[in-house]
């Protein structure tokens, strides 16, 4: 069991998240707690121009309020949302925070994740600690 879960949520798809949430429950010591974060992604400075001036205030205000909402389901979780690069800032966090295990979602590589890579292989390549992947 563990006693300092990180679960990375991405909007993409609720199927992942819930899964992810219930991997991490299921790992979980009874007295230990599970951070749901969400990275933020910087946008261009040429983009973000283009958008609302409250746009960012009211993107992280919507996106807490939908992590607290999950927490809740957990009792022992809390939700957080910071800014950066999703596999950098995700192994900062880890790192930082004491983390001994991270619950990540991930897709089927396509061949532009060949090229770039994708978040959770970031973070399996680089983690610290130990890493769930669920497909």
């Amino acid at each position: 069991m563990y006693k300092n879960i990180l679960v990375p949520i991405a909007f993409d798809s609720d199927a992942k998240a819930e899964a992810a949430m219930a991997v991490a429950k299921q790992l979980a010591a009874d007295d230990s707690e599970i951070t749901l974060l969400h990275v933020m992604e910087h946008i261009p400075g040429y983009a973000i121009s283009y958008m609302p001036p409250d746009y960012l205030k009211q993107s992280r205000d919507a996106i807490q309020s939908e992590l607290d909402a999950m927490a809740a389901k957990f009792g022992q979780a809390k939700g957080l949302v910071v800014e950066g690069h999703s596999g950098r800032t995700i192994l900062d966090f880890a790192e930082d925070n004491g983390i001994d295990l991270i619950v990540v979602a991930s897709h089927r590589p396509g061949m532009g994740d060949m090229l770039l890579g994708s978040t959770a292989t970031q973070v399996v390549r680089h983690a610290n600690c130990a890493v769930h992947v669920l497909r």
